[in-house]
């Protein structure tokens, strides 16, 4: 076999894998809510069945390559918060995986991807985050797949390719259902309805969209403010058909990553998301922040006070 369980595997069967020919998938994703007719696995189920889809394509097409694929950590932080969610810390979700990493990459494992089914903007840089420090300080690969996937996804860049890939065009409604999705809406309980359907209630037949505009999607729990069930928007559109359409594009831009990583054509670097880049998502920049103005604060009071010592002198 090609593809393996770390958890099954000796360690004389792991060290007997070819490093420069065996990539180390890592899945993680949170438990957390997903309205009324999702189970709080979602995003795990989501994060598995990518790697295991990303491990089966990998191997067909190098054949002479192993994967080996890491159990499922659920970790997330930037999540909405109820009964069955269980936030972690950002800085958990980022040392955790710099010690996975650093641990493979000590046993010589050169390519590391990690494969995860949560949006969270911290959480996706968390991941990144990871990835650039194991990757610089032991100079191996470890990416992060799935931010540049999913920002890309949801502002629409693969519209194209979805309605290829299902044989017809989306009709208006639907393409604003598209732009409104987010949590445990039509994407997220299509692709339930098309993994695990006995885990789907009936009752997402009957919900109504949960439209949020972009200030209110700022909020912390925006979708369980004021009488909202968690969701954000039209799980009533699920369909298990738009699921595989969804996966099989969002697979393919996946492998065209993997493939330019592998040929040294990209670099994790190519393929972040967005919220890298913005400090404010960055894991340390709330208690950096916080230090900045106590530092500010001592300051003033200090010259406060100094200019006063000045007056009484003269």
């Amino acid at each position: 076999m090609s593809i393996h369980r770390l958890e099954e595997m000796s360690t004389p069967a792991l060290d007997a894998l070819d490093r420069a020919r065996t990539a180390v998938i890592l899945t993680v994703s949170p438990l957390e809510e997903h309205g009324p007719h999702l189970p709080v696995g979602v995003d795990a189920f989501a994060a598995r069945h990518f790697a295991r889809a990303v491990a089966e394509r990998l191997t067909a097409r190098r054949p002479d390559w192993s994967v080996v694929l890491a159990p499922t950590l659920h970790l997330g932080s930037f999540t909405f918060e109820t009964v069955g969610t269980v936030n972690v810390r950002q800085r958990v979700v980022r040392d955790t995986l710099i010690d996975y990493g650093r641990s493979l990459a000590r046993a010589r494992f050169r390519w590391i991807f990690i494969a995860n089914g949560h949006g969270g903007p911290g959480h996706l840089t968390a991941l990144e985050e990871a990835s650039a420090i194991v990757s610089r300080r032991y100079e191996i690969t470890m990416a992060s797949l799935t931010g540049y996937l999913a920002w890309e996804f949801f502002r629409g860049r693969y519209l194209p390719e979805i309605e290829a890939a299902l044989g017809r065009a989306l009709s208006d409604e639907e393409r604003r259902a598209f732009a409104e999705d987010a949590h445990g809406g039509w994407r997220e309980t299509s692709l339930m309805l098309m993994l695990r359907p006995e885990l789907v209630d009936g009752s997402c037949r009957d919900l109504p969209p949960a439209h949020y505009s972009l200030p209110e999607r700022v909020l912390p729990n925006y979708p369980l403010r004021d009488g909202g069930q968690g969701y954000v928007g039209h799980p009533a559109l699920a369909d298990p058909t738009f699921a595989k359409a969804t996966v099989e594009v969002l697979m393919t831009e996946a492998m065209e990553m993997i493939e330019g990583l592998l040929d040294g054509r990209l670099t994790p670097a190519d393929r972040r998301s967005p919220f890298f880049a913005l400090p404010v998502f960055r894991t340390n920049f709330w208690r950096a922040a916080a230090a900045a103005g106590v530092a500010v604060a001592a300051g003033a009071a200090w010259y406060a006070g100094f200019k006063r010592g000045r007056g009484k002198a003269t």
